[in-house]
Parts: structure tokens; C-alpha cells; sequence
């Protein structure tokens, strides 16, 4: 008789897929709500919105970083980073819905990647987690958009499909260089 080995090999691996999982959900729920919401609204009221989201976080993140300390590299990675989506987020020209897809499709990249780094820390072979992470953000963005195509009020924009991908290629990016940077400097700290 042969054990099959358990889905998931932690706790933290099934809370990062079940978290993927609910972002994916409510951005799929808000596929009907979207376009009433910002006509209803305005695209200057959601467009101030997104703005004092992107200072929340921001503010999240400075806070995150000061009360664990991150060392040197990694807070000039974390400044650049910021300064990468900050960019995006003002000078891209995007508008509200486009600068949505940067914080959705990007949440749920950083989430199954962090699930695919944590599956093969324990073990289990997934051989470029990053890529995959980014292919799969990229498929669930088309299928946002195919959705789309489908509704009434909704339009198909392969320039969103686009949006995803630039959204999920940044977040990768940004979270494996503050690792990389993480563990420069702790291997800094550690040879002195």
C-alpha cells in the first residue's frame, strides 16, 4: 500500500494558495461591478482612491521596513522598488482601471510565488518558481479578461492581458531582489 504525499507541505504554503485563491475570487466578483462603480463615481474619485491606496501602501511598507530593520542593500532595493512602482503608477499614463491590475494581478503573483518558494523549501521539486508564478498570474489575468469579453458592460483588452503581465513580471521581480538583498545582508551581518 503506497501513502500518497499531502497537497500542500505546510501551513504556510496552503494559507499563501488559499490566499491567492480569495484575491482571485474578488477580482473575479468585481468583474460586473467595475464599470458601474467608476461610472457611477467617476474616474477622478476613483482615480484620488487609487492614489491614497498607493500612499497607504507605501506607508505600510516604510513602516514594515522600519520595525524589522532591513539592512543596507535591502532598503536601497526596497527605495528602487518603490520608486519602479511609483513610476508606473504616475508617469505610465494608466488610468484607474489599469493601475487596479499593478495591485491585483502583482498580489497574486508575489502570493503563488511565495507558495512555490515555500513548496520547494520543504522538499518538493518546482524548478523556476518565479516563472511559473508569472506564467500562471499571466493565464489567470486572460482568463479575467476572456470573462470579460463574455459580459455585457465588460470589453476584451489584450492591453490588460499586457497590464497582468507587466503586474505579475514587477512583483516577482521586486520580491526576488529584496530577498537576494535580504540575504546579502544578512550574510554581511554574519561575516562580521
Amino acid at each position: 500500500m503506497t501513502t500518497s504525499e499531502p497537497l500542500f507541505t505546510s501551513r504556510r504554503e496552503r494559507r499563501l494558495w488559499f490566499w491567492a485563491l480569495a484575491v482571485v475570487v474578488a477580482i473575479y466578483s468585481t468583474l460586473g461591478l467595475a464599470g458601474t462603480l467608476v461610472s457611477v463615481l467617476g474616474d477622478r474619485t476613483v482615480g484620488f482612491g487609487w492614489f491614497w491606496g498607493f500612499i497607504v501602501l507605501v506607508a505600510a511598507i516604510a513602516w514594515s521596513g522600519w520595525t524589522r530593520r532591513p539592512g543596507r542593500f535591502e532598503l536601497w532595493v526596497g527605495v528602487g522598488v518603490t520608486a519602479a512602482y511609483a513610476m508606473a503608477f504616475f508617469r505610465l499614463g494608466l488610468g484607474p482601471a489599469e493601475r487596479t491590475h499593478l495591485f491585483e494581478y502583482g498580489l497574486v503573483a508575489v502570493l503563488i510565488h511565495q507558495a512555490l518558494l515555500e513548496r520547494r523549501s520543504n522538499g518538493r521539486p518546482v524548478p523556476v518558481p518565479g516563472i511559473i508564478a508569472i506564467g500562471v498570474t499571466v493565464l489567470l489575468g486572460w482568463v479575467d479578461e476572456s470573462i470579460q469579453w463574455l459580459l455585457p458592460n465588460r470589453v476584451y483588452d489584450i492591453v490588460d492581458v499586457g497590464f497582468n503581465a507587466l503586474a505579475a513580471l514587477m512583483s516577482v521581480t521586486a520580491s526576488s531582489a529584496l530577498a537576494r538583498a535580504r540575504r546579502w545582508d544578512y550574510e554581511r551581518r554574519a561575516a562580521d
